[in-house]
């Protein structure tokens, strides 16, 4: 899938608004454990919510939050506060929930 555009993000950080975090990125950082328990979360439901717990800069998250969206292959859909959203369209057209506009 190709970048997401601004009206897109909206839309998913819309439906993101009731979930409850999925993972949660503590003092040891990005661990392969965390980068598991992530790809396992968008496999399942394809858009997720990771909560920063010890990182309150700015920079740092948006750079953890880079960094996690790399390593799994998703796309962010936007920070808000210390939480950060990330999309992953499901490979298998069957098995996909979000319609994107």
């Amino acid at each position: 899938m190709k970048e997401l555009k601004g009206s897109q993000r909206k839309y998913l950080r819309g439906l993101a608004h009731k979930l409850n975090p999925s993972a949660y990125v503590g003092q040891k950082g990005i661990t392969q454990t965390l980068i598991d328990e992530i790809e396992k979360a968008l496999d399942a439901s394809e858009l997720i919510k990771i909560k920063f717990n010890d990182y309150k800069e700015k920079d740092v998250k948006t750079a953890l939050t880079d960094e996690i969206a790399k390593a799994t292959k998703s796309h962010i859909a936007g920070m808000i506060g210390h939480v950060a959203i990330l999309y992953r369209q499901h490979e298998d057209k069957e098995k996909r929930k979000i319609k994107i506009p």
